[in-house]
């Protein structure tokens, strides 16, 4: 069964291609949705269009390029073979049927916008409805909302989707696992969605317990 990725309009696509990468390389299957806002979001921090027509090609320059905006850091062409790509305009796709087979949705980056529209059940896009059936047959949601201040309004819709059963991940990374690039970063925050959806990776150290492991060698 595969994990349902959702990428909204917020910052942060770097974040969305961190969680696919290490979907894929730890042998998961992929169905993708991306919003139409994000695809002004990924047009504006990486250069790259997002076609329906050609979405292989685009998703592999996407996965390919590091969180500093430097392509072909990564080599992604192996698992593109376990993505399956749905139009967020497709209400009828695979994804908004609870009788769908899938084992959860992440959501990521999640705007305030698509964080309301799921909180209140609006489901005007197969990423909102997607997510809605998720909730109601009570499989793993995690929401990676990425926004700074958070308002009042934006807080209760959190709380309702925490209520509802989703796990609430904000974007916000950590600097005791050594951090020394973005990338490193970047992969904490995708690491913290992994964990709240229960997939293993090693994206980035883990606490021990112990003062000073940022400084000591990473694991391999």
């Amino acid at each position: 069964m595969p994990w349902i990725v959702g990428v909204s309009g917020a910052s942060g696509t770097p974040y969305a291609a961190a969680v696919l990468r290490a979907l894929l390389a730890g042998g998961e299957s992929v169905d993708l949705v991306v919003s139409r806002a994000s695809r002004l979001t990924l047009l504006d921090e990486t250069g790259i269009a997002f076609r329906d027509a050609h979405w292989r090609d685009d998703l592999r320059e996407w996965l390919a390029r590091g969180a500093d905006g430097k392509p072909g850091t990564f080599d992604v062409d192996a698992g593109l073979d376990a993505v399956r790509y749905w139009n967020a305009g497709d209400l009828a796709a695979g994804p908004s049927s609870g009788s769908y087979p899938a084992k959860g949705m992440l959501i990521v980056p999640a705007s305030t916008a698509c964080v309301a529209g799921v909180a209140l059940g609006l489901s005007k896009d197969l990423l909102q409805r997607a997510a809605s059936v998720t909730l109601k047959e009570r499989r793993r949601l995690v929401v990676a909302v990425r926004e700074t201040p958070l308002n009042g309004q934006t807080l209760r819709h959190l709380v309702a989707l925490d209520d509802a059963g989703a796990s609430v991940v904000p974007a916000s990374p950590a600097f005791y696992a050594g951090a020394t690039h973005i990338q490193d970063l970047v992969d904490f925050v995708a690491g913290r969605v992994l964990d709240a959806a229960g997939v293993a990776h090693g994206l980035y150290r883990r606490w021990r317990g112990e003062l000073g492991g940022a400084s000591a060698p990473r694991d391999t």
